[in-house]
């Protein structure tokens, strides 16, 4: 079986239960600071480059405040995310309000904080103006269509509801600039997790490519190229991690190529929350039951509520049972490992190799600081889960609390 390490062992975590029970997450500072400097070191030759982190991937302040701390700003989508970057001392153009099919409430509050605002379709420039009034500085999303063949949670861009056509595009820059509009920006997103380095050269190119074409037909010139996410986590420990000092010459290359003749300079944005984010958390859960019927079943007191790509995407993510360490010579079965809730689609690995676990084991399921609490819901009750952060002195700190009844019951009459 090939392994991850942790930054913790089953002794720390067992003596963590006594004040917290499972399931829980814990978050590494250390990770979490580490993979945010990969960001600002990789683009360290391009003045004015900016991490947007992706809010929705992990919306806990207390992380926001230490990767604002990095240098870090904030990608929003939504009015909760605006106010959670407000309250952490992210505001103006550190934020980049990026939504889809957007209230007019959310479009006022990014115009208030003086936030980016980067419009997903040709129509919401009206929309904005007659809602907030036009900022200075408008964004347009861009959805290249067609591409050359990826592997994508996204999927076909073609089959996405996000961005404007090129056609659009042009489009919507001459009408910001009609009305009034004094400074531009340009973003694109068409993959997510992806682990092919090529891929964000590829990327670079065909939008730097783009804004050549707007300054020719627009006479725009465009301030800043936002990349968009898509940087891949390696969640299998078989696979390569994104190198990205590689990623990044691959996309100084195309710059040196196309922008520094006419555009430069111009400013790189990326808003990456899986690669900043994934690694530093770990959900750690309690073996509570053992099944056998037509295959063997593990049952821990976590679920699909608590984490639920699995589920949802047939993700694999890692998983560490606590005190016994792979490749060490314990005895092996090949397992399902399940919460309870009333779906089968609840399970965080189908048919996987683990040393052979007892009721009371504890597993470690890796790599799920992004997109894993963020997206838990309540669906059979259950509750959401505290929040726990391993910080760079080793001491740990809740920062946020496990719900309870009394919260599960508040909104109701």
């Amino acid at each position: 079986m090939s392994s991850k390490t942790l930054p913790f062992d089953r002794e720390f975590i067992e003596k963590l239960t006594e004040q917290y029970p499972t399931p829980f997450y814990i978050y590494d500072e250390k990770t979490l600071r580490r993979n945010a400097r990969l960001f600002t070191e990789s683009f360290a030759w391009n003045t004015g480059f900016k991490e947007f982190f992706a809010v929705k991937a992990n919306p806990n302040p207390a992380l926001l405040q230490i990767l604002k701390s990095e240098f870090l700003g904030g990608d929003c989508s939504s009015l909760p995310e605006l106010l959670l970057c407000e309250r952490v001392g992210i505001s103006g153009e550190e934020i980049m309000f990026t939504s889809n099919n957007t209230p007019a409430a959310e479009f006022v509050k990014a115009k208030e904080l003086g936030a980016i605002i980067n419009l997903d379709d040709l129509t919401h420039l009206e929309f904005l103006e007659h809602c907030a009034g036009l900022p200075d500085l408008i964004s347009f999303r861009w959805n290249p269509g067609a591409l050359r063949d990826v592997e994508s949670v996204i999927g076909n861009p073609v089959e996405a509801k996000y961005g404007l056509t090129t056609e659009q595009i042009f489009e919507g820059f001459a009408l910001a600039k009609r009305k009034g509009v004094k400074r531009f920006g340009l973003h694109t997103m068409v993959a997510s997790n992806m682990l092919q380095e090529e891929f964000f050269g590829y990327t670079a190119k065909t939008i730097f490519e783009l804004a050549l074409e707007i300054e020719r037909r627009n006479a725009i010139r465009i301030e800043f190229v936002n990349l968009g996410g898509g940087f891949g986590v390696a969640y299998r420990p078989e696979q390569t991690p994104l190198n990205m000092k590689n990623v990044a010459e691959k996309i100084h290359e195309e710059y040196d190529k196309l922008i520094v003749p006419g555009l430069a300079p111009m400013k790189i944005f990326t808003e990456s929350g899986r690669l900043v984010a994934a690694e530093s958390g770990t959900l750690i859960t309690r073996v509570i039951h053992e099944k056998r019927t037509y295959k063997h079943y593990i049952g821990v007191d976590a679920c699909m509520a608590n984490l639920m790509r699995p589920g949802m995407y047939g993700a694999y993510h890692h998983i560490t049972v606590l005190g016994k360490p792979e490749n060490s010579g314990f005895v092996t079965e090949t397992v399902d490992v399940v919460g309870s809730l009333c779906e089968n689609c609840d399970k965080f690995a189908v048919d996987r190799m683990l040393p052979k676990i007892e009721i009371g084991d504890l597993l470690a399921i890796h790599d799920a600081g992004a997109h894993g609490y963020a997206m838990g819901f309540q669906y059979n009750g259950k509750l959401r889960c505290a929040e726990l952060l391993l910080q760079e002195d080793g001491a740990v700190r809740m920062i946020r609390r496990a719900e309870t009844l009394d919260d599960y019951f508040a909104t109701l009459h």
